[in-house]
């Protein structure tokens, strides 16, 4: 009889402790949402959950290309006559003063890793529906230079790739690729100056693991196509891969 008292005592007092923390998060969270509101990047609005950035009405407004599932596309384009690919393509419009623009800064300047989980995601989704992308073996990001990436403690590509893999989890991520040393930013370099891209090394740290693959290389933005062409050049030389695919979040119109 006394043994089953405590149990009851104690039964009821871990419930009574556990409701007592559930409410001392509850109180937590919303003093923090209340000078750091959780609010949709573009329109402000707080109907968001903590693992994204936008809300639904201004995903559902992303510039959208379609160009995944387009053969021939104006990606695809760029390349012509310099480079070998397979296939290529870009989820979403880069223009001026756009929402693409402010997910864009915020991946690579305000350290929002979540806005890349979500453009990895749009990424991701877009080459499920795609049929052209289907045999792909393995994902290799743009690496950036050691310097770059020690300032913002990241890559990007990194965490584009790894938004995609939540949406295709049977496709690895292979950084085999890295950058020999660091270059000036290409933000304010026109197409003769970005082509000099080309001349940068880059070094594999394993070139067999690329062996007779179905490569494709993710990165943030097309403008020029410079970085994607000297990355697919160099791969294509170096690993000998069966065939190499380019894919980016946004293209610059």
């Amino acid at each position: 009889m006394l043994n089953n008292t405590i149990i009851r005592f104690t039964f009821i007092r871990c419930r009574f402790i556990s409701s007592f923390l559930n409410r001392i998060q509850a109180y937590i969270a919303g003093f923090f949402h209340l000078f750091y509101p959780h609010i949709c990047m573009h329109c402000g609005s707080e109907e968001l959950d903590s693992a994204t950035v936008l809300c639904q009405a201004c995903e559902k407004n992303l510039p959208y290309t379609e160009f995944l599932s387009i053969e021939h596309n104006k990606i695809e384009k760029i390349f012509w006559g310099r480079v070998s690919i397979q296939e290529a393509g870009a989820s979403l419009f880069f223009t001026k003063e756009s929402i693409v623009q402010v997910l864009i800064f915020a991946l690579k300047y305000k350290h929002q890793k979540k806005a890349g989980r979500l453009l990895g995601n749009i990424m991701g989704q877009d080459i499920i529906n795609s049929q052209r992308f289907k045999n792909i073996d393995c994902m290799i990001p743009i690496p950036l230079s050691k310097n770059k990436e020690r300032k913002r403690g990241y890559n990007q590509a990194m965490l584009l790739c790894q938004g995609i893999q939540e949406k295709l989890p049977h496709i690895p991520i292979l950084p085999v690729l890295l950058k020999q040393k660091s270059s000036k930013s290409q933000t304010r370099q026109n197409r003769i100056e970005r082509n000099h891209l080309r001349a940068q090394p880059f070094r594999l740290v394993d070139p067999t693991a690329l062996a007779n693959k179905n490569i494709l290389i993710v990165d943030d933005v097309i403008t020029t196509g410079a970085t994607m062409e000297a990355a697919a050049s160099y791969l294509g030389k170096e690993a000998q891969p069966r065939s190499i695919s380019l894919v980016a979040a946004a293209y610059t119109i």
